[in-house]
């Protein structure tokens, strides 16, 4: 029986993998572990381990990584070194991180330094800021990759990676997305006391490469979304330098009726609202990967997603009150244009499983090289 250690760190990234730890944690040739971290553990964010434990599945270990003082490096050092105690207890086989969070750089370093197979899920794709730094280094950490689409198998292969360790999956969360299981919008709405018959979605995360603006790039969303009529349901950002900052701004709407403000939604909540939503603002990946499936349009603002993926129903704005206002103004007769994403089918699970079922899988060679292309 192989061990499989799955490491989460946030909401975003378990939305990620939920659906791959789900069909192997049934799975009688694998035991699982999940390592949970992070914003997970953090009150002020929903304390969304809460949401893992719903899950059921059979090993959840959790991690306290994070203090108010802490930085993304201590953040780092102290992630390495519980999750390097943890590794030492379980002697995982294989490690799975996704994306370009610091956690995922954790996992990378415990497992390479550790002669335990590492697989990262949506290497080679394009974050901007800081994000994009980790992203490529935990690619050249790993041994194998999971990525979402033919445009990330390329970039790896053009970083040297083997083409027998790259998988195109697909984007996981898309299994979720369009599985029969997501509950009705009257359901999300009821279960979190959501009025509005027509809203939008607005999720502001910190830039941490602008970390000095970030309190002047938030007075001006959030006074944009004040000077708007439409209504709003706001969640709150991930816990990244800068965050303390937006929170302090959404104060300002607390008590405005046109508002619901969440630190958190449970993912398959949050896909029922946004497929129903008017629009998304803000700078989320959401806006990127889920809203174009279905056919939200988007208002996308600043930097966090440059060099993503770039589709036509989203209108990029800059930072400045003026931006965000017109775009806002323009939103309601935007013509969202259909749009063919590169994500995948929603059978990402199932390529994953496929994947680790085969003996070349688990033959790929803990000593890894550089590929001349």
């Amino acid at each position: 029986m192989k061990k499989i250690l799955f490491l989460t760190g946030t909401r975003a990234d378990f939305g990620k993998i939920k659906s791959l730890v789900s069909v192997l944690d049934l799975h009688p040739d694998y035991e699982v572990f999940v390592f949970v971290t992070g914003m997970h553990l953090q009150q002020e964010y929903g304390y969304t381990l809460l949401e893992i434990e719903r899950c059921n599945f059979k090993n959840i270990h959790t991690f306290k990584n994070h203090t108010h003082e802490a930085t993304m490096d201590l953040t780092l050092a102290k992630t390495i070194e519980g999750l390097s105690g943890y590794c030492k207890k379980t002697k995982p086989d294989l490690i799975v991180v996704h994306g370009d969070r610091v956690e995922t750089l954790a996992g990378a370093i415990v497992g390479s330094l550790n002669n335990i197979l590492v697989a990262h899920i949506e290497g080679g794709e394009l974050s901007g800021t800081v994000d994009e730094l980790i992203r490529h280094s935990v690619t050249k950490l790993s041994h194998i990759h999971f990525v979402s689409n033919t445009a990330a198998a390329k970039r790896l292969l053009q970083m040297g990676e083997i083409s027998s360790s790259i998988f195109t999956i697909g984007s996981p969360d898309i299994d979720i997305m369009f599985s029969d299981t997501l509950p009705s919008l009257e359901v999300a709405q009821k279960y979190y006391q959501i009025p509005f018959k027509k809203f939008a979605i607005a999720m502001f995360h910190p830039v941490t490469t602008e970390a000095s603006e970030m309190q002047h790039y938030t007075e001006n969303f959030v006074t944009s979304l004040l000077a708007d009529n439409h209504n709003y349901v706001i969640i709150y950002p991930n816990n990244d330098l800068g965050s303390k900052h937006i929170i302090q701004e959404y104060k300002r709407v607390q008590n405005n009726p046109r508002f619901r403000i969440f630190p958190s939604l449970r993912f398959e909540y949050f896909l029922s609202l946004l497929k129903n939503a008017q629009f998304i603002i803000g700078n989320s990946s959401a806006g990127i990967r889920e809203a174009p499936y279905y056919g939200v349009p988007i208002i996308n603002i600043g930097t966090r997603q440059q060099n993503r993926a770039i589709h036509a129903a989203i209108l990029n704005v800059d930072y400045t009150f003026a931006s965000i206002h017109n775009a806002l103004k323009a939103i309601d007769s935007h013509q969202t244009t259909t749009v063919n994403p590169d994500f995948g089918k929603g059978n990402s699970s199932a390529l994953f499983l496929e994947s680790i079922k085969k003996d070349a899988f688990w033959k790929i060679n803990h000593q890894k090289q550089f590929r001349e292309n």
